[in-house]
């Protein structure tokens, strides 16, 4: 079968080859893979700043952002059947386990033996086809066949959010305002999560007021703020007392101003990981003085356990619901396998989300 593979740590090794299509065990699902989204993560292992490959494998097949059809189910027949949607779970709980891991919360792993398929001693999905167990395995309506691939991403967003509104029981909380930073597949994912919460929503972004993101963001209903004309210190002071900040963008600086913009007893919740090396002088006693004295937090979120996934096809659903077709613009192309080295290299002003697409 063709899979895009690279060897872990070595930079510019990705490429398209014929590897052998995985033997389906009796308890396994035999999936199709129909598209698979490209993100940050991917572009790292590409370079080789990470990525581990499967025991006994020179190799890492990448690729997390999944959405599959299953065209053999498990012997024993139970919830899956040949033909339903699927995505998996990117993440799997370390064998020892830790306390995380063994209740089920393997997305908080706190000895870092998990493994990720696609990313850490697993292979990944960006291959025509995959094995799994259907407890890693998760259904989708046929409603959202088109659509599916953004259930990976919205899982971070989805686990952000509930986890704020679990630190939040900390008080009597009526959250109205949220600021999203960033107009990429996460930031756009968080806004109408939020916007179907009914938060009143400010997008921020550098791009143009009539991009492609930007009309995104105004078609849920969400404001987009331009941020090199209404930077987030100037929309703190517009919109007082801002109750939930999601950053995504991962920029230093943006994380910081944040960290000073959310109001008190307000969340930040991040969903990025900053890369490079640059330093940045910050006003450290201010923010201190701040967090504590305006009760702030602080806390990140990546990756996602069982739970997150289900709420993320549920909410996925909704927004279908609420803004018919809305949810495909945010797909901007599909690459074919041959090509998908095209899929990481994102058209300025145009592509948002890319996927390198098995289906024909």
């Amino acid at each position: 079968m063709r899979a895009v593979v690279v060897t872990p740590g070595q930079k510019g090794s990705g490429r398209v080859e014929d590897i052998p299509t995985p033997e389906r065990a009796a308890e396994q699902a035999l999936v199709e893979v129909i598209d698979v989204g490209v993100c940050g993560t991917d572009l790292e292992i590409l370079h080789g700043l990470y990525g581990e490959a499967p025991e006994g494998d020179d190799y890492l097949v990448i690729g997390h952002e999944n959405f599959g059809r299953v065209v053999e189910a498990p012997n024993d027949g139970g919830d899956l059947s040949v033909g339903d949607y699927v995505v998996s779970i990117v993440r799997r709980p370390d064998p020892v386990p830790c306390p995380q891991c063994a209740a089920g919360e393997f997305d908080m792993c706190s000895n870092g033996l998990y493994t990720e398929r696609g990313i850490k001693g697993l292979h990944g999905f960006m291959a025509q086809y995959y094995t799994e167990v259907p407890d890693y395995i998760v259904k989708l309506p046929g409603s959202l066949a088109g659509i599916g691939v953004l259930i990976e991403p919205l899982t971070v967003v989805e686990k952000g959010v509930l986890q704020t509104e679990a630190i939040q029981n900390r008080m009597t909380w009526d959250p109205k305002e949220a600021v999203v930073t960033g107009a990429g597949p996460i930031g756009l994912m968080a806004t109408l999560l939020l916007r179907a919460k009914g938060y009143e929503v400010f997008t921020l972004d550098l791009v143009e007021r009539d991009s492609h993101k930007a009309r995104i963001v105004e078609a849920c209903g969400a404001e987009y703020v331009k941020g090199d004309e209404e930077p987030l210190a100037q929309l703190a002071e517009r919109v007082k007392g801002i109750d939930l900040i999601v950053e995504a963008t991962a920029v230093p600086q943006v994380v910081f101003d944040a960290i000073d913009a959310i109001g008190p007893n307000g969340v930040v919740c991040l969903t990025g990981v900053s890369a490079g090396a640059r330093t940045l002088s910050v006003p450290a006693d201010k923010l201190n003085l701040e967090m504590v004295l305006e009760n702030k937090v602080v806390f990140g979120t990546v990756n996602a356990n069982r739970r997150y996934f289900e709420a993320a096809v549920n909410d996925l659903t909704k927004f279908e619901e609420l803004w018919p077709g809305l949810c495909c613009r945010i797909i901007t192309r599909r690459v074919p396998v041959d090509d998908f080295e095209q899929a990481l290299k994102p058209r300025p002003g145009i592509d948002i989300k890319s996927t390198v697409s098995f289906s024909g």
